[in-house]
C-alpha cells in the first residue's frame, strides 16, 4: 500500500472492541518479516474521524523519517499504521494535515454540522441525543435547567455500550485516587464555567480566578469544552481497549511470524495510550518490542509509576510495564499543548474540588503536558540531548519537544504538532535502529 508515501507500509485496522477488521499478516505482499525489513515503526494516530485523514497523518509523520533513515543503510525500515475509531472535532486543525472544517468555530459555542455527523456515527443511536445538544449550543439558553440538560446528554454519549469491553479500561489510575472524575460528575453549569475561563486565558497562561456571575451566557464557551471532553473520554477509553486487546496480542503473534522483526511503537495523543496499554496485551515471552515513544500522550504522568504521591502503594495503570520494552519508553512533552495542560486537568480531576486545587494537583496531570516525573525514576532530558545521544537504554524517560512541537490555535494549542524530523529522529534513536 503506498498511501503513506513511504514503502513498505502496512495497515491494522481495529474496531472499537479490539477485532481486526482487517488480517495483518494476509495484505498483499506479506508482512514486513517477510520483505526484508528488520525495524518496524508501527504509528497510531490520536484524534481522526476518518480513514482518509488519519492515512494523511501517516503520511506526513512517515514522510519526516526518510532523511534519517537514510543514514542507517544497516537497517531496512517498514512502516506500519493502526487505524481505530476515534474522533476529532472539527475546530481543531492538524498543522501541514488538516484545516478546520468549514463552519468550524474554534473560538465560539456553536457546534459545525461536520462535527455533529461525526458525533452521530461515533455514537450509533444517539443521533437525537447530538441534535439536541447542537440546538442547546445554537439557542444558548440562560437556564441553569439548560445546563443541566446538556451535562445529562453530554455524558451519555461517554457511557460504555451496554456488554462492551470498553467499561475496564478508562482509568490510569486506582478509582479510590482516579474518582470520581469531574468530567462525568461535576455540575455542569460549574465545569462549563471552568471551561470557559480556561478558553479565555491567555495562550501558555493558568486560567484565573473562576467568574461567578449572574449571566450564563459565557458559560455557554464552555459548554462545547464539556461536550469535546466527554466525547475524548469515552475515545480515551476505547484506546486502551484496542491496545490491550487489539494490539498487544497481535504483536505477540508478530513475535513468533517474525522473531527477528524489531518493532518499534508511537502514539500520537489518544494513540499513545493505546500503544502504552498494548503492553499489557503483550503475550509473555514475546520480546520485539524495542522501543516506545508517547508524543504528547493523553494519558496520566504516573500511568508507569508503582508508586502514587500519598499513596506509595498504588501505582498506575501500567505500573512497571516498561520493562516489557527491551529499550526505552520515551514521552515526548510540550507546554504548548492546551489540550493538556489547560483542559486534560480540568476533566480529570476530582469532582467537588476548586478549580485552583484541580490545576495545582499532579495527580491529574498529563503526559504529554510534563513528561513521566522524576520522582517515578524517569530520566528528564532536553530534546538536543536527546539528539545527541543521551536517550538511555531502558526505562521511562522524558523529553522536552517544546522547541518544535509549538504551533497550534485555541482550544488544542500546539497538540498536534508533531510532524517533524527531530520527532522522527528520537524514535529512531530510541529504538536504537542501524546501530
Amino acid at each position: 500500500m503506498a498511501g503513506a508515501g513511504v514503502q513498505p507500509y502496512r495497515e491494522v485496522v481495529f474496531d472499537a472492541d479490539g477485532d481486526l477488521l482487517e488480517p495483518y499478516e494476509g495484505r498483499p505482499g506479506g508482512g514486513p518479516g517477510e520483505e526484508g525489513v528488520t525495524d518496524l515503526v508501527l504509528f497510531a494516530h490520536g484524534w481522526n474521524n476518518t480513514p482518509s485523514t488519519a492515512r494523511r497523518l501517516n503520511a506526513a509523520f512517515f514522510a519526516e523519517f526518510a532523511k534519517s533513515a537514510a543514514q542507517t543503510p544497516q537497517a531496512r525500515l517498514g512502516y506500519g499504521g493502526v487505524l481505530w475509531p476515534s474522533m476529532r472535532f472539527g475546530d481543531e486543525p492538524i498543522p501541514d494535515v488538516a484545516s478546520p472544517a468549514p463552519g468550524a468555530q474554534p473560538a465560539g459555542p456553536g457546534l459545525d454540522r461536520w462535527t455533529r455527523e461525526v458525533l452521530a456515527e461515533l455514537h450509533p443511536g444517539h443521533r437525537a441525543t447530538v441534535r439536541r445538544l447542537g440546538l442547546l449550543l445554537d439557542q444558548r439558553p440562560e437556564s441553569r435547567a439548560a445546563f443541566g440538560e446538556f451535562g445529562r446528554l453530554a455524558r451519555q454519549l461517554a457511557a460504555a455500550p451496554p456488554g462492551g469491553l470498553e467499561t475496564g479500561f478508562a482509568e490510569d489510575l486506582p478509582s479510590e485516587e482516579q474518582g470520581p472524575p469531574a468530567v462525568l460528575y461535576e455540575d455542569a453549569l460549574t465545569l462549563c464555567r471552568r471551561f470557559a475561563d480556561a478558553l479565555d486565558a491567555e495562550p501558555g497562561a493558568s486560567p484565573g480566578p473562576p467568574s461567578f456571575t449572574g449571566d450564563l451566557a459565557p458559560a455557554w464557551r464552555g459548554a462545547k469544552e464539556l461536550l469535546r471532553q466527554t466525547t475524548y473520554y469515552a475515545m480515551k477509553r476505547r484506546a486502551g481497549a484496542v491496545g490491550e486487546m487489539g494490539l498487544g496480542p497481535l504483536l505477540g503473534r508478530l513475535a513468533r511470524t517474525a522473531p527477528g522483526l524489531r518493532v518499534h511503537l508511537v502514539g500520537h495523543g489518544h494513540g499513545a495510550r493505546l500503544m502504552a496499554f498494548a503492553l499489557r496485551g503483550l503475550p509473555e515471552g514475546a520480546e520485539n518490542v524495542k522501543s516506545l515513544v508517547l508524543l504528547q500522550g493523553a494519558l496520566s504522568h504516573y500511568a508507569f509509576a508503582c508508586g502514587l504521591p500519598g499513596a506509595p502503594h498504588s501505582g498506575g495503570a501500567l505500573a512497571a510495564l516498561q520493562e516489557r520494552v527491551d529499550g526505552p519508553v520515551v514521552a515526548c512533552h510540550s507546554r504548548y499543548d492546551s489540550a493538556l495542560g489547560v483542559f486534560y486537568p480540568l476533566a480529570a480531576g476530582l469532582a467537588g474540588d476548586p478549580a485552583s486545587a484541580v490545576r495545582a494537583d499532579p495527580r491529574w496531570w498529563a503526559m504529554g503536558h510534563d513528561g513521566i516525573p522524576a520522582e517515578t525514576g524517569a530520566a528528564r532530558i532536553t530534546l538536543a540531548e536527546a539528539l545527541s545521544g543521551a536517550l538511555p537504554r531502558s526505562g521511562c524517560v522524558s523529553v522536552d519537544a517544546a522547541p518544535v512541537v509549538r504551533r497550534g490555535g485555541p482550544p488544542a494549542g500546539a497538540h498536534s504538532d508533531i510532524c517533524h524530523e527531530e520527532l522522527a529522529r528520537v524514535v529512531l534513536a530510541a529504538g536504537r535502529v542501524g546501530r
